[in-house]
């Protein structure tokens, strides 16, 4: 009986009465769970799993980490792992591991899993609410979410913001259709006339996982073969992914997939969907009644079940790189889902990146590529003149065109539409001085001065201010000339040119889809040019060396892509399809354009880039910011062994008014940028120590400027 009275045995014995009580204190204690509700006080838990871990959407990086919080019992059933929940963060009632306290208040997060108890010895707040029982981050995506996180250095709850749409609660009350039974397997089509094309689709369709590049024959066929791919997978039970760069292509292969499939056999997401829809066609998806997607950019985390193939078209259009951090690239991620899903992959193109070239150069991936007589056949001819070969008629002066490139022009619209690229939007958006040639500039921001149509008074592209008593700082004058021509006075010109031929123009303002096969000159801007129908007769490309002399790494492989992409909608050169290109002709893109040959263009640009150091052979990070900030930043960040730094150096000072890529400084600031470069297989220990730096800063609540760090940034000069 003497344990009845109180011996709990061991040295306990003949212990006094307080001491006693103490010990039955602890000892009931102990037998608590610790996690313990603070904010409901007496409210009961959840009887199984009464601790939520969760991830609170706060993309700072030093609270890149899960919370613990309890379930109260009223909570139990809908606080399930991958729903949206609210807590209190921030009043020191939830868990921190290694981090400091904020500012209270309800904030939205993730409950990511639910545990028997937590680590954390101190009270936990309970869950605020379940904002939904919708399940809506699966351990696939939240692995997917992590791995992009880490790679670009960012937050996990700023990828989440990219990956999940937010909430509508009409679309999650609407029930998803019941899943269609998988479809046949479909005929490779024009598959076949690439080599090894006929064997990738037979593959995918019997399961297969095959990781290929392909660089796509000229014409419209393409949106045609990527449907008949995601038919495949869908024939051997699995869903697909595809990814493309802007709606005009996304409409394409939605087309030819409701063709082969029927309505309602895939989903389309778009920001054009609107929030709504968007999010409906988003639960589908999640809720397993879709297996296949079509999107853009945002549809590269689509939760797509049983994933048997990614693909991606155009990956060097600059729309696949998210502005928003961590800014992934499209490639980029589906890569790293190929990689955790064990799933086919697929890019393609009409030309070839630097990436696209390495994936294959590693065996990585394998070449879908036609042969030599069927990329003849499907190409239009490629013509050369160079900017010193003046027209010598009063038409042709008056248009700014060689000789060749007018008669091309004149000879392609008795048969049918022709294109015209010009790699500059609006009127005049640069002038220069006509005596000396300088360029002229605002005289309170230094910003460039632009025409926006004739006649009109000159004004800043900067600042927007007007400034019709501009003079030449250097020589005094006061007549200015069009230093750079944009596509609306070349559509003038050209319209002066041939006066009888209907003029369209395609750009920022308005983007055209499709042009009839009747005559009719096209004036576009790259990747703005409308699909002909019959395809163009022919194709003038102007101003060359305004893409050329780009300051850029990619200067090169960008022109030949939308050189490329623009003569690829002309007729094949049986059919009377030519293109002249106003560029220098011993340029080596120009010779690729001549050739066909963009997959051997990359290919020799990988060889200089890995001779050089130069990315993809190397990865690289940017930092930039204040010049402090950014020596600060650099001093305090642990490097790999293998890192070189570049710089820093200056950035071009923006001005209100300008727009501006991210990272560049805000307007007015003077800014400085620092380049990281290690070699392969260093990339990740980059990343990582970039992120601990980051976050070490934001810790200690820094004052400072802001430091932005960018992984693989595309605008490497």
């Amino acid at each position: 009986m003497s344990s009845e009275n109180g011996s709990t045995g061991g040295g306990a014995e003949g212990a006094p009465p307080e001491q006693l009580a103490l010990i039955r204190e602890s000892v009931r204690k102990a037998q608590v769970p610790r996690a313990k509700p603070r904010t409901w006080r007496g409210a009961a838990l959840a009887e199984e799993l009464p601790v939520a871990r969760v991830l609170v959407d706060k993309g700072v990086l030093h609270l890149d980490r899960y919370f613990d919080y309890a379930v109260p019992a009223e909570l139990d059933a809908d606080a399930q792992p991958g729903v949206r929940v609210r807590v209190r963060f921030g009043a020191g009632r939830h868990r921190v591991r290694g981090g400091r306290r904020e500012g209270g208040g309800l904030i939205d997060g993730f409950l990511v899993e639910r545990l028997a108890e937590s680590d954390y010895s101190g009270p936990l707040a309970a869950l605020a609410q379940v904002v939904s029982p919708e399940p809506v981050l699966g351990e696939e995506l939240l692995g997917l979410a992590r791995a992009v996180a880490d790679r670009y250095a960012g937050s996990l709850a700023d990828v989440l913001q990219l990956a999940v749409p937010p909430r509508n609660a009409r679309a999650e009350q609407r029930p998803s259709p019941a899943p269609l039974p998988s479809p046949g397997a479909p005929d490779v089509g024009s598959w076949g006339r690439y080599e090894h094309g006929a064997a990738f689709v037979e593959t995918l369709a019997a399961g297969g996982a095959p990781r290929a590049v392909w660089n796509a024959l000229p014409g419209a066929e393409w949106s045609d073969e990527l449907a008949r791919a995601v038919v495949a997978t869908l024939a051997s039970g699995r869903g697909a992914l595809v990814v493309l760069p802007d709606g005009r292509s996304v409409a394409r292969v939605d087309a030819a997939l409701t063709a082969l499939l029927g309505e309602g056999r895939h989903a389309v997401l778009t920001a054009d969907a609107g929030p709504e829809k968007r999010y409906r066609e988003w639960l589908a998806v999640r809720r397993g009644s879709v297996r296949a997607v079509v999107g853009t950019r945002a549809a590269m985390f689509a939760p797509v079940q049983n994933l048997g193939l990614v693909a991606i078209w155009e990956d060097g259009d600059d729309s696949h790189s998210e502005q928003h951090a961590p800014q992934p690239h499209a490639r980029e991620v589906l890569l790293l889902r190929a990689a955790q899903d064990k799933c086919a992959f697929l890019l393609g193109s009409w030309s070839c990146t630097v990436e696209a070239a390495q994936l294959v150069g590693s065996g990585w991936a394998r070449p879908l590529v036609a042969g030599r007589e069927q990329v003849r056949a499907a190409a239009p001819l490629v013509r050369t003149v160079g900017d010193g070969d003046l027209a010598r008629d009063e038409a042709a002066r008056a248009a700014r065109l060689p000789t060749l490139a007018w008669q091309a022009v004149r000879e392609g619209l008795r048969h049918g539409p022709v294109l015209v690229q010009v790699p500059r939007r609006g009127y005049v958006p640069r002038l220069a001085c006509a005596h000396c040639r300088v360029p002229a500039r605002c005289r309170h921001c230094s910003g460039p001065l632009e025409a926006q149509d004739s006649g009109a008074e000159v004004h800043c592209g900067w600042c927007g201010r007007a400034d019709g008593a501009w003079h030449c700082p250097e020589c005094g004058g006061f007549r200015l000339r069009a230093q750079i021509v944009g596509a609306r006075r070349t559509a003038e010109e050209l319209g002066r040119a041939f006066p009888a031929v209907p003029v369209r123009t395609s750009g920022r303002e308005h983007v055209l889809d499709t042009v009839p096969a009747a005559p009719a000159l096209v004036v576009s801007t790259p990747g703005a040019e409308p699909v002909a129908e019959g395809g163009y007769a022919a194709a003038l490309l102007l101003d060359g060396w305004a893409m050329l002399g780009r300051p850029d790494l990619r200067a090169g492989e960008d022109a030949l892509r939308r050189w490329i992409g623009a003569a690829a909608l002309v007729r094949p050169q049986g059919g009377g399809g030519t293109v002249v290109v106003v560029a220098e002709p011993t340029l080596r893109p120009v010779q690729a354009l001549v050739r066909w040959d963009p997959v051997g263009h990359a290919v020799r640009e990988l060889a200089e880039r890995a001779e050089l150091g130069f990315p993809p052979v190397s990865r690289m990070a940017a930092v930039s910011g204040a010049a402090e900030a950014v020596a600060e930043f650099l001093r305090a960040v642990e490097l790999p062994s293998d890192a070189q730094l570049l710089g820093p150096v200056p950035v071009p000072v923006t001005t209100a008014g300008r727009p501006r890529r991210t990272g560049a400084p805000p307007p007015g600031e003077y800014w400085e940028r620092a380049l990281i470069r290690v070699p392969p297989g260093s990339g990740a220990v980059l990343a990582a120590a970039l992120k601990a730096a980051q976050a070490a800063r934001m810790a200690r609540g820094s004052t400072e400027a802001a430091v932005r760090v960018r992984i693989d940034p595309p605008d490497i000069g």
